[in-house]
């Protein structure tokens, strides 16, 4: 559960962000762009112990295909929005990437990984919404 430690070092301060910002429409084509699968967005706005406004969570077949969707998201969110990345990790193992903008927290994993820790079922207080 390394991943989701560095999250408890900081705090969300915004709170104003929505599904229809520009960096969270940049990070959800990002991850098409790569052809990441099963993409939810789990809306965490209304809970408050939440550290971010958003999860996105989606899976990768393969270790290159998680380097992959993690750098196209950091090359697009800094390309689009002008923002880098907060913190990112798990680039070891590439079993979970977490990649970490503040507001929206990216969780890039390898299906058993993500099966694994179930994270839309550890946030079943959020508002999920698929993408395809």
């Amino acid at each position: 559960m390394e991943p989701l430690a560095s999250l408890t070092k900081r705090r969300n301060l915004s709170g104003k962000l929505t599904k229809n910002s520009k960096l969270f429409k940049s990070i959800i084509a990002a991850i098409q762009e790569k052809k990441g699968e099963n993409i939810v967005s789990l809306d965490l706005r209304k809970i408050p112990e939440a550290v971010a406004d958003f999860f996105i969570v989606c899976e990768a077949t393969s270790q290159p295909q998680v380097k992959a969707i993690a750098d196209n998201i950091e090359d697009r969110v800094k390309e689009n929005c002008g923002e880098n990345v907060f913190h990112k990790e798990g680039f070891q193992s590439m079993q979970w990437v977490l990649v970490d903008f503040v507001d929206v927290v990216v969780h890039i994993m390898q299906p058993e990984t993500r099966k694994f820790y179930n994270l839309e079922e550890m946030w079943s207080d959020a508002v999920v919404e698929e993408h395809q």
